[in-house]
C-alpha cells in the first residue's frame, strides 16, 4: 500500500493573522514548538510563516520585529490533497523549494486538514528503510534455518529441483 500525505501530516495547525506581527509571530512559534505558522486572512489560508521566512527576510537584513506578517509570509501557499502520494509530496516540495506544505481536502478547495514537513516525509522514510532492513534480517535468518536443516538432513537440499524427472512426461487425463 502507498502512503498518502494525509497519513503522515500532523493534523493541529497553527495559525497566525494577516496584521500580527513577526514578535507575535516568532513566540507563538516558540510557544507552539512549531516550525510554521499558517497565515489566516477571514478564515482563508493566505500564505505561511516559517522560521526559514524570518532568516532570510527579516534577521538578515536586520529589520524589527514590529514588522507585519504579511510582508515576510510565503505566498502562494504551495498545498498536497491529502491523497496526494508521499513521493509526490516530496517532489512538490523539491519543486517548489519549499520545507511545508498545507494539507487541503481537495486541491481545488481551500479546506485545511493539516500540515507535512520535510521532517514528517524524513521520519518516514526512516521507519520504511528500518522496516525494510528487518523483513531482509529475517529473510536472511530464514534462509540460514533451511540452510542449516538441508545440511543436518532433516530436509531434503535443492528442494524446488524435485520435479525435474517428471517433466517429459504426458499429463494423464481421465484417470
Amino acid at each position: 500500500m502507498v502512503a498518502v500525505v494525509g497519513q503522515l501530516m500532523t493534523e493541529r495547525i497553527e495559525t497566525i493573522g494577516l496584521s500580527s506581527t513577526a514578535q507575535q509571530a516568532s513566540k507563538k512559534m516558540r510557544d507552539k514548538n512549531v516550525s510554521s505558522l499558517v497565515v489566516d486572512d477571514d478564515n482563508r489560508p493566505a500564505g505561511i510563516i516559517t522560521e526559514r521566512d524570518f532568516v532570510k527576510k527579516l534577521y538578515v537584513n536586520d529589520t524589527s520585529g514590529g514588522q507585519l506578517i504579511k510582508d515576510l509570509m510565503s505566498f502562494p501557499l504551495v498545498t498536497a490533497d491529502a491523497r496526494l502520494s508521499v513521493a509526490a509530496a516530496a517532489d512538490k516540495m523539491i519543486q517548489n523549494k519549499v520545507r511545508h506544505l498545507l494539507v487541503v481536502e481537495d486541491v481545488y478547495k481551500n479546506k485545511p486538514l493539516g500540515i507535512i514537513t520535510s521532517t514528517d516525509l524524513v521520519t518516514y522514510l526512516k521507519d520504511q528503510n528500518i522496516n525494510g532492513a528487518n523483513a531482509l534480517q529475517e529473510r536472511r535468518e530464514k534462509h540460514e534455518a533451511i540452510k542449516e536443516l538441508e545440511d543436518q538432513g532433516e530436509i531434503p537440499k535443492d528442494v524446488l529441483k524435485g520435479g525435474e524427472i517428471y517433466e517429459d512426461e504426458e499429463p494423464r487425463q481421465g484417470l
